[in-house]
């Protein structure tokens, strides 16, 4: 120990006693905080005081910028590899489990569907990618009329558009209003309910993501969580500036004072009458993607699970179960006892989308066997740890 401190600038340490890079408001940024699978956040540098990093070095050694990646993978020649420009004859194998609970809640307003096979559930004679496959997700209020509904047609809406299959994002965003319209006119059912809507179609490689309303989809990507949908609420941004532009007013969180939303389905007493420009909007925001080998799985799901769950915790849990036994069905009945054990106040549903047969591979970091010279900061602030020992 005596020897480390007495190292002059430029000298080599030993890889026990390196000190990982820390980025600061002069550096590149660093990365967001992150969740196991207990909810409790790691890499967050709000966590230690200032002048004082923790003591436990292997801690400090984790660093996920892009430039310490870009060494790992030139010290070890495998691992995290910069996007491929080679065309890939990558197809997902699509399979998927599902589960919906109650929660605290009186009723249940929740729907949710699941088409793992759209050639066979729509025809066999249809000319579509494969494989093919929908899913989606319906969070109703007011009733389960409009999340009912919704769920029952708007497949049907979107694969009867001019524009399917050449051009999904518009046969998408086209069947979300017609489905809503074709809502308002059924008599029988009460057009004052309203739902949520979130679906995933994937056709071949490609998957397009649809939302209106603040349910959630997250795509597992080796690990990492990626957010394919924003949660649509009345205080967001853009949403509340797309409402006072349109003449709508937020109270407290609620559009109009009346809904904690600012896009779905149904809510016809708010609307009005069709045509007229609503701040309650149907419209979907759309993403679309092409899948890769390093897409593993999809969660999508009602707010009861994202109101006490991150993605990234989510994402963990999910990719844990699948490692242990491969089954999403399972996957998606442990996120939904975690939201209940962490009370959850909403209805509760989950759908889980893998894209391979296989598990999830085990993610392994080559580690860096590059030797590397301290910083006279860097010396500094391993003095000041090794002197408070």
């Amino acid at each position: 120990m005596g020897e480390i401190l007495q190292m002059s600038l430029g000298t080599d340490v030993p890889p026990q006693l390196r000190l990982g890079r820390e980025h600061n408001s002069k550096g590149c940024p660093r990365p967001p905080s992150m969740e196991d699978e207990d909810g409790d956040k790691f890499g967050n540098p709000n966590n230690s005081k200032s002048g004082k990093p923790p003591l436990n070095f292997s801690v400090m050694r984790q660093c996920n910028s892009s430039a310490l990646l870009a060494e790992l993978e030139q010290a070890a020649g495998t691992g995290f590899k910069p996007p491929s420009t080679e065309i890939s004859s990558f197809l997902p194998v699509l399979r998927s489990g599902s589960c919906s609970e109650k929660g605290p809640k009186q009723f249940m307003e929740d729907e949710y569907i699941c088409v793992d096979d759209l050639r066979e559930h729509i025809g066999s004679n249809a000319d579509i990618p494969s494989p093919g496959a929908f899913y989606g997700v319906f969070d109703g209020h007011g009733g389960v009329d409009a999340a009912s509904f919704i769920k029952g047609n708007i497949l049907k809406y979107i694969v009867e558009d001019n524009h399917f299959p050449t051009g999904i994002r518009k046969a998408v965003k086209s069947a979300f209003v017609k489905a809503d319209h074709a809502f308002a006119d059924a008599s029988c059912l009460d057009s004052s309910s309203g739902t949520t809507a979130l679906t995933a179609l994937i056709l071949g490689r490609v998957m397009l993501i649809a939302n209106a309303g603040d349910s959630r989809a997250v795509l597992g990507k080796r690990g990492r969580a990626i957010e394919l949908s924003k949660d649509h609420k009345p205080n967001c941004t853009s949403e509340r500036l797309r409402i006072e532009k349109l003449g709508g007013v937020i109270y407290d969180g609620y559009l109009n004072g009346q809904l904690s939303v600012a896009r779905a389905l149904g809510d016809w007493h708010i609307k009005g009458s069709k045509g007229s420009k609503c701040p309650l909007s149907c419209e979907p925001e759309l993403e679309d993607l092409t899948l890769t080998e390093e897409d593993e799985f999809l969660i999508i799901g009602c707010d009861g699970l994202w109101d006490v769950m991150s993605s990234q915790c989510a994402v963990t849990m999910v990719r844990k179960e699948l490692m242990q036994h491969n089954d999403p069905e399972r996957s998606s009945r442990a996120l939904v006892n975690e939201a209940l054990q962490r009370n959850t106040c909403d209805n509760l549903t989950v759908v889980v989308v893998c894209f391979s047969s296989e598990p999830p591979p085990k993610i392994e970091i080559p580690r860096l066997h590059k030797r590397r010279s301290i910083s006279a900061e860097g010396l500094d602030v391993l003095k000041g740890v090794l002197n408070g020992i």
